[in-house]
């Protein structure tokens, strides 16, 4: 069994601060890509910002939001500056690893909302 659990969500205003964590917890042997989706209402989730080999970010984030990972505590955070309302969204984090049990998958958390107001 495989848990990622986020926090640190909430509102704020625009042009504030927050930051997301991630911890996954679980028969983990190694983890391959962490990262963070959104989904806004009445929209298809979206990638926000993934931390593998290399990061990758949303054009939409790019110089806002910063994607970090401590490997020691299977964590991932995103620090998300400058917020904008058209950040309003559930955030979720996704991670790509690997099991004890030897199986490869995609997990997913169970999203925490992000409320930027005007």
């Amino acid at each position: 069994q495989v848990q990622l659990v986020e926090s640190g969500g909430g509102l704020v205003q625009a042009g504030g601060s927050l930051r997301l964590s991630c911890a996954a917890s679980g028969s983990i042997f190694t983890i391959n890509v962490m990262g963070w989706y959104r989904q806004a209402p009445g929209k298809r989730r979206e990638l926000v910002a993934t931390s593998g080999g290399s990061t990758n970010y949303a054009d939409s984030v790019k110089g806002r939001f910063t994607i970090s990972r401590d490997n020691a505590k299977n964590t991932a955070y995103l620090q998300m500056n400058s917020l904008k309302p058209e950040d309003t969204a559930v955030y979720y984090c996704y991670a790509d690893l690997w099991t004890r049990g030897s199986i490869r998958g995609d997990f997913w958390g169970q999203g925490t909302q992000v409320t930027v107001s005007s």
